[in-house]
This record gives structure tokens, C-alpha cells and sequence, in this order.
């Protein structure tokens, strides 16, 4: 079947413009753009014949600026700046270069390339051809229907109908038109309907079908400024839809058939890379049988950019400058961006400045707060933060701009509070490194940029204390002067892009695409959120545990200190270890290579655990004094400090690159770490509470890994109990013990969890107090029981390490390098934590996914006052009004038990557990 491949020449041109820095051929001229559009359109004909074997393919070009829609527009595009002056020549050179590929150069006075493209589609596909248009263009989305496509080759991605509702919100690409006719166009000033963003728009033309209709319906509408502006406003609407509309009624300016592809030809590709010199493209048409495609110019640059110049960067002090980088960003379709500020703290810092990058060594810095808060100080010369905020907020919020940050969770929040007065910002599309980093690679190494930067650049970035200083000396980056403050700044924006560069291309490559895009991307902008609304903690209340914890702590002491014989810091390994192993002589202790004795958990559990040794009572109080200090410290203490004074709230940061098993992390304060069964963990979580008028509620996945185990490793008796809703412990207890009562359901619950983590006979021994044989007979029998267990164990052993990693359902993959150690506890650490990450990790992915579809679901049932709090382990924390818990309940519920679909189908229901209360506590 004929396949016909239509390329937006204007993309290709202006990336190609902005990807290279300036060059000229041996005659003077300009060919920057030349030769990065020749490597493109060389790679793109090498690539899709390998991939898709196009029979057919044309370029379609602009042949002006002025089209018919100027006509019925006079301001169609009209703010849109000139080409810049040195490429204005290259415009012709790009045309030959075209036909230098015996392609097809079509472009038609009076109409623009998304019309010719529009042109030719139909008549292939009437004609039974399949086609495929080059381009990411919003536009051209108009035209996805069956056998026709979209290729992204930025993104490496085709797109679909599926590509357009996600996009669009669900719209088909037939409605698109009047979608983008409600919305308009701030880039080709198209009018619209003021105040029709996307998701008006798009619930509109769901509701009434297409754009008469809306305005049809608009009288009916609730009283509000949406119904004003669609009545006001109809007739703009309508020449939007007519400007949007693609023109598909135009006689061809070429026959279909005299599209053929027949292979790029020697003779007229030589004679125009000879002409302009390019030596490094010739060499590859004189060995084209033999270079592979990865190995084209733009690849081998990429690779081998040139080191961070830093006296290259420039400091933006003048609103010429800064509109100048917003254009050129504007042009190219994406930009990598890094904020600076006076903490570490995204919820408390304020904004210092903002750094951007177009490409290797072209980045800059732009200070708006330098001068630090001596009044006395001469504040250098810098750009009004009103000024600068107002002229890049269409920047960060245009669609058609790619936005590149490195942990961009905190810049988004720093920038939500910095326009938090005119309404907030809403920074996308975006792609995040330390994301794609922990993606790609989780398991290797860390996700910082310093360690990214050596690994991947060979580059060694400037250390922040190098800058700032240190102890008493160290100042705040508002302090720093622009020179050094922009050498710092830009390489961070500079590193972020050249990674980006990297990465991008290897999610495709390595089946990572699925799992960023899917998962953990859309997840960056959803934690922001929940670390902006933070959570109210009752002080009076934590001051209350403190007293109480330092009481039962002085007992513990005293109780600990009689049975020592005499007092000692119990806080002390080295003294304690003395004590136990010294002084009270019990057997066992090891030492380590400082020549102290282990008093780690596992150490004191060891002892506890031999009701005979002398040392038993002392090790279990010992073990409960730990407990106590550290929920002292950590948790009752701490959290009176991190009240943010400005909120009267608790923000704590949420890591996505934290655990390797893809779980979310959370620090300042932790709170994965606090007790979940225990009434001290319930008393410290009786102090987070809701606002006045408001409740807490508790969503919690039961028994999530259990339910994906019984699944995974397809166990019918497992799944079948899970369907009929009955106590898998209790299963369990029957099936190993062959009754049901107390204390085999505990022991069932032990060994249903133990088991996945790969626990040994001689941990499940510990865990049951039990003989290791006894723990063994038990493992044999659940196994015996249960051989889908078994065989999972098996096969995913025998994959890690073949592999190296283990993947979930999602395709997140976890590595585990010690897996072929010749250390045995390495390997067998690697083996016990890789029979898990499959069942955790997409467990991990399940929750990801429900955060992400939460706010959507919660605004479409009309619950905008319920916020998602704290995600903690299986659970969702929200904290909502008291009246609209009854209506939230289901939705919350709905979005919980379905977040693994489409994508993957269960045999298992997941079951949810929803409380609610006024603390968190209660709410359990």
C-alpha cells in the first residue's frame, strides 16, 4: 500500500536554526541552518524507509508570510517578529537542499504548509494510500483519522487520535477545530473567546458537540462571565473556527505520483554539499553503505558537545535582551529553565533569579532580587521581578514550548508562590532530568546534577559552597554578585539541557517512554501541589508528646541504667556495646573495623529476642528508649520548628527519585517513618488535624502487594479469595496450619508479607521466635501451597540476573548491580530486595497514577475544596469540607480502585479502606 510522508518544512527549518550556533560555508554566507536542516532531513529519509518503508514523501514549505487568512484577519500572526536576519538567506539554500534529495519542494502562494499538507492527506487517503505528516503542530491535528498519523520526530512519538484526547481532554481530532476556535491562539492571534482556556473549550464542545451548538446553548447557560463572553464574542468565534480550519479544496500543485521516493541520489547531493563545503556529510555519502543511521552529524555533536564556557554565559539586565531569549525560545520550541533562590526550602525561599539555556554554552541568567538586605548596599543593576515575571509567564505556560528543568518540582513551586498575586502559573508542557534520570538508570547511581554531570558529561559542575561559602561566612545567593551568581546559575540551566539532550533519546531506545510519560512526568506537577497545601499540626499537642516522651524516656533510663549496674549515655554504641557484650558478658557480639561492637536494631532484636541471655530485658528497653528518642527528635520536636509561620502549616518535600523501587520518599519531616500500627504512631499522627470546618480523610490500599503477588505470580487460590472478598490471613492460616484461629492468622500475615520481600529461614525464624528448620517446614509448605509464589521467586531471580534489573507492570525498571557480586550477603541483598521491586514498584506506580487522575476526577464531580495532602506509603491523605465528604468518598474511591487502567488489567480487584476525622489519626 502506498504510503505518503508529508514534512513541515518550517519546523525543520527554524529547529534546525536555533539546534546549531552561527556557521558560514567557504563563500561567507550563512548556513547554519542549512546544513543542521540537511542532517535532519537526511536522518528523517534514512529512518522512516528502515522503520516504515514510505513509498512517498514531500517537504511543504510557507511560501510567504501573507495568506488568505490575512485577508479575512488583518491581525492573523500579525504580532509575530520577523525571521532573524541571518537566516532570511538561508531560506532559498534550504530549497535546494531539498531538491538536492530529489524530494518534492512544494509550496503555494496564498496559502500556508498546514493547508497544502491538508490538501494532499485527503487526496492520498481517498486514493486507499496511508499517510503520515512529519510535524507536532496542534493544527495539524485536525487531520488524525484512520490511516493517517502524526510522527514527532522531536519526541521520537507517533501520535493518534489517543495523542489528541489526551492533549485536548478527551476531544476527538474532528472537534479539535472547534476546540481551538473557542480557545484562540495567543502565537497566530487567533481571537477566541476570552477567558476558554483548553479544558473549557473542550468540556463545551463535549457537552454540545461542535461550535454552532455551544453558541447556541449559550443563552441557556448559568449567569456568569463565561455565558457573557460566549454571547458577546459569537462572531469571533466563528472567524477563529474559519481561521483554524484547514483549507483542503485546493487543486494539488504537484501530482501524487510524482511524489515517489526513490533513495537519496549521489550526483545533485554532492554537487550542493560540495558547494557549501560540508566535509563531515560527504564523508558519510561516500561510506553511506556503510555508517549506521545513530552515527548522522546532529548525533555525533550531541555527544561530543564543547566544555561549559562560563564567561560565554550572559546576564540579562535589560528587557532588549530578555525578549530576545523569550523569542528565540518561542522559535526553537524549547528551552531549559532553573530558578535561584535564598534556601532550600521551595515553600519558605524566596525567588533571587532565573537561569535559562537554548543550547550547549548559550544560556544565560537573569537576577531580579540581587543586593541581599543591607539597605545601606548599592543593589547592581538588574531587571524589576514585576517586569520579568509578567514577560515570562506566556513563555512557561506556552503550549507549543517545551520547559526543561532538573527537579522542576521545586522551581514550580517557587514560581507558584512568585505568581501566586496574579493568579499562578501553570508551567507546562515540561520534561524533567532528575525524572528521566531515575527512569532510565534507577539502582546505578544518584539523580543529583553534580553526579549526573560527571557521569554522563564528563563535566564537574561549580559546588554551590564554592559560591556562597561556608560556616559563619556563608551568604545567600541574593549576596552574591552577577558575575559569579551567573556563572553558576547558567551552568545549571546549561547541564540541565545537555542531559536533557541525552536522556531524551534513550527513554525510546530502552522502553522507559512508557513509565515516564505514563507515571512519574505527570506525577512532577501534582506533588508541587500537595507541598504548597502542606498539612496543619497541632503544636500545643506536640509539645504535649514531648513532655510526655521525655518522662517515659528519664524512666526508661533509670530502669535501664539499674539493670547496667551503673549509668552510661544509652545513646552510645561504643558504651553501649560495652555493657552488653563486656560487662554483662553476652555471647555473640561482633565488632566492626572501628573495634566497636554492633548495636545496630537487628543486633538488640537478636538479644531481645533469647528470653535466656541476661541481656534480654535491657535489649528490649533499650530498643523502646531508641523508639521514643527518635519520634522525640524527629517528629514531636522537629515539627514544631518546620510550622511554616506564614501558613501555620507543615510542608514536607516529596522525592520521586528517593526509594529505588519507584516509591515516593518524604522528608523535612519524614513522614514514611513514623509507626503505623503502634499507639505512639497514632498518638503523633493525632496531631496533624484539619482546619476549622473541615475534616481529614484517609484513603489506604489493603493488602496492595498482596492483591499484585496473587496477580503477577498467578496464584488462582489467592485470586480467587481476593474476588470473593474473603480474609487472605485466614486463607493463608488454613492452608499452612490447617485451622483458623489468633495466632496462626498472625503467623499466616507474617509469612504472607515475609515472603516477598525473599525473607531467609533464618529471618522468618526471628520473625515467628521459631527454629530455622521450623521456619523452613512453613516456607516449603506455602510454596507447596501457593507454587505460583515459588515459581515467580524463581523466574525473577533468574531474570535479575541475567538482566541486571527487574520491571514492573509499567516498565519501570529497577537495576540491581550487586546481583552478580562475589560478596555473598551483596548477592544475597540484591536477590531478596530484586523478588520484591516488580511487587512494590508497581504498587508504587498504581498510587502514582491515582494522584495523578485525583484532581481531575475530584474538579470534574464538582469538588474543587478537596485537596490531596500526604501520600504515605499506600495512602492518600485529603483534607476536605465536612459536607463534601459523602460525595467524595466514591469519587476518591472510583479513582483509587481503577488507577492501573487502561494501561494494565488486573485479575485482582484492588480493595480501598477510607476513614475520616478531624486528625489524621482519627481518621484511621
Amino acid at each position: 500500500m502506498p504510503h505518503l510522508y508529508l514534512v513541515d518544512g518550517s519546523g525543520y527549518i527554524f529547529r534546525a536554526y536555533h539546534r546549531l550556533p552561527p556557521l558560514t560555508n567557504k563563500h561567507g554566507e550563512p548556513v547554519g541552518a542549512v546544513y543542521g536542516y540537511t542532517t535532519m532531513l537526511w536522518k528523517l529519509a534514512d529512518e522512516v524507509h528502515a522503520a516504515d518503508g514510505p513509498t512517498h514523501m514531500a517537504v511543504i514549505l510557507d511560501k510567504s508570510s501573507k495568506t488568505f487568512r490575512n485577508d479575512l484577519y488583518d491581525k492573523y500572526k500579525a504580532q509575530r517578529p520577523p525571521p532573524p536576519e541571518d537566516l532570511v538567506p538561508q531560506f532559498p539554500m534550504i530549497r535546494d537542499a531539498t531538491r538536492a534529495f530529489s524530494l518534492p519542494c512544494i509550496e503555494t502562494e496564498g496559502l500556508e504548509a498546514d493547508d497544502i499538507i491538508a490538501c494532499y492527506s485527503k487526496a492520498a487517503l481517498a486514493q486507499g494510500w496511508e499517510v503520515t505528516i512529519v510535524s507536532s503542530d496542534k493544527d495539524l491535528m485536525q487531520l488524525i483519522e484512520p490511516g493517517l498519523d502524526m510522527y514527532d520526530t522531536m519526541n521520537n512519538r507517533r501520535l493518534g487520535a489517543e495523542h489528541v484526547a489526551e492533549k485536548f481532554h478527551g476531544v476527538t481530532p474532528a472537534q479539535l477545530g472547534d476546540v481551538l476556535a473557542l480557545m484562540g491562539d495567543s502565537v497566530d492571534n487567533v481571537p477566541g473567546v476570552p477567558g476558554v482556556g483548553p479544558k473549557t473549550a473542550a468540556k463545551l464542545i463535549l457537552e454540545h458537540g461542535d461550535l454552532e451548538a455551544v453558541l447556541a446553548a449559550a443563552d441557556g447557560m448559568k449567569k456568569g462571565k463565561l455565558r457573557d463572553n460566549l454571547i458577546e464574542h459569537a462572531e469571533m468565534a466563528r472567524l477563529s473556527k474559519v481561521l483554524v480550519s484547514l483549507k483542503c479544496d485546493v487543486a494539488l500543485p504537484e501530482p501524487l505520483e510524482d511524489l515517489e521516493l526513490k533513495g537519496i541520489p549521489d550526483a545533485p547531493l554532492r554537487a550542493f554539499l560540495e558547494h557549501h563545503g560540508f566535509k563531515s556529510l560527504l564523508a558519510k555519502l561516500s561510506a553511506v553503505a556503510d555508517v549506521p543511521v545513530a552515527e548522522s552529524p546532529v548525533v555525533a555533536d550531541m555527544d561530543d558537545d564543547e566544555p561549559c564556557k562560563h564567561d560565554d554565559y550572559e546576564t540579562v539586565v535589560d528587557e532588549a535582551a530578555l525578549d530576545r531569549w523569550i523569542t528565540v525560545a518561542k522559535h526553537q520550541g524549547w528551552i531549559a529553565i532553573d530558578t535561584e533562590t535564598t534556601g532550600i526550602d521551595a515553600t519558605r525561599a524566596d525567588l533571587v533569579g532565573i537561569s535559562m539555556a537554548l543550547h550547549p554554552n548559550l544560556a544565560c541568567y537573569v537576577p531580579i532580587a540581587h543586593g541581599g538586605t543591607d539597605l545601606l548596599a548599592e543593589n547592581p543593576v538588574q531587571l524589576d521581578r514585576a517586569l520579568v515575571l509578567a514577560r515570562l509567564k506566556p513563555l512557561l505556560e506556552d503550549p507549543n514550548v517545551l520547559k526543561i528543568g532538573h527537579n522542576l518540582k521545586y522551581d514550580m513551586i517557587v514560581l507558584g508562590r512568585a505568581y501566586a498575586p496574579t493568579g499562578g502559573v501553570q508551567i507546562d508542557p515540561f520534561d524533567d532530568t532528575i525524572v528521566m534520570s531515575f527512569d532510565l538508570d534507577a539502582g546505578l547511581h544518584g539523580h543529583g546534577m553534580d553526579e549526573l554531570a560527571a557521569t554522563h558529561l564528563s563535566h564537574s559542575c561549580i559546588a554551590f559552597k564554592d559560591v556562597v561559602g561556608t560556616g559563619k561566612t556563608q551568604r545567600t545567593f541574593d549576596e552574591i554578585d552577577l558575575k559569579a551568581a551567573t556563572r553558576y546559575a547558567a551552568e545549571d540551566a546549561d547541564v540541565t539541557l545537555r542531559l536533557w539532550r541525552r536522556f531524551k533519546r534513550r527513554l525510546p531506545a530502552e522502553g522507559s517512554t512508557r513509565v515516564y510519560e505514563m507515571v512519574d512526568r505527570p506525577l512532577v506537577p501534582v506533588i508541587a501541589q500537595m507541598e504548597m497545601h502542606g498539612i496543619k499540626v497541632d503544636a500545643a499537642k506536640l509539645s504535649k508528646l514531648s513532655t510526655e516522651f521525655a518522662g517515659q524516656m528519664a524512666s526508661l533510663e533509670t530502669e535501664i541504667h539499674a539493670l547496667a549496674g551503673a549509668p552510661f549515655t544509652i545513646g552510645s554504641p561504643k558504651q553501649l556495646g560495652d555493657v552488653l557484650f563486656e560487662k554483662m558478658g553476652i555471647k555473640g557480639g561482633r565488632k566492626g573495623k572501628s573495634g566497636v561492637y554492633s548495636t545496630d536494631v537487628n543486633e538488640l532484636e537478636r538479644i531481645a529476642a533469647d528470653k535466656d541471655s541476661p541481656g534480654a530485658v535491657i535489649a528490649r528497653k533499650v530498643l523502646d528508649w531508641r523508639q521514643l528518642s527518635k519520634l522525640k527528635s524527629t517528629y514531636t520536636d522537629a515539627l514544631q520548628a518546620q510550622i511554616n509561620p506564614a501558613t501555620g502549616r507543615v510542608h514536607t518535600s516529596y522525592s520521586l527519585t528517593g526509594a529505588q523501587t519507584g516509591r515516593l520518599s518524604s522528608t523535612d519531616p519524614n513522614l514514611q517513618n513514623i509507626p503505623i500500627r503502634t499507639e505512639i504512631g497514632r498518638q503523633i499522627r493525632d496531631a496533624f488535624v484539619a482546619e476549622p470546618g473541615n475534616v481529614i480523610l484517609a484513603a489506604d490500599y489493603s493488602q496492595i502487594e498482596l492483591r499484585l503477588a496473587a496477580h503477577m505470580a498467578n496464584v488462582p487460590a489467592l485470586k480467587a479469595a481476593f474476588a470473593d472478598g474473603d480474609d487472605i490471613h485466614s486463607l493463608t492460616a488454613q492452608e499452612l496450619f490447617g485451622e483458623v484461629n489468633r495466632d496462626t492468622r498472625g503467623r499466616a500475615k507474617t509469612i504472607n508479607f515475609a515472603i516477598l520481600y525473599g525473607i531467609s529461614r533464618w529471618g522468618l525464624a526471628g520473625r515467628l521466635d521459631v527454629s530455622a528448620d521450623e521456619a523452613q517446614a512453613m516456607i516449603d509448605r506455602y510454596f507447596d501451597r501457593f507454587p505460583g509464589i515459588s515459581t515467580y521467586i524463581v523466574e525473577t531471580t533468574e531474570s535479575v540476573r541475567a538482566t541486571g534489573y527487574t520491571t514492573t507492570l509499567f516498565g519501570r525498571k529497577t537495576h540491581f548491580p550487586r546481583i552478580r557480586s562475589k560478596i555473598q550477603h551483596e548477592r544475597q541483598g540484591a536477590e531478596r530486595a530484586a523478588i520484591n521491586a516488580p511487587i512494590q514498584g508497581t504498587s508504587a506506580d498504581i498510587i502514582k497514577r491515582a494522584m495523578v487522575r485525583m484532581g481531575p476526577a475530584l474538579l470534574e464531580a464538582g469538588l474543587p475544596n478537596v485537596r490531596m495532602l500526604l501520600q504515605v506509603h499506600d495512602e492518600l491523605v485529603f483534607e476536605l469540607p465536612e459536607g463534601d465528604v459523602e460525595a467524595a468518598k466514591p469519587v476518591i474511591e472510583q479513582v483509587m480502585a481503577n488507577a492501573a487502567q487502561p494501561a494494565v488489567t488486573l485479575d485482582v480487584p484492588l480493595g480501598i479502606e477510607i476513614g475520616t476525622g478531624l486528625s489524621w489519626g482519627a481518621a484511621h
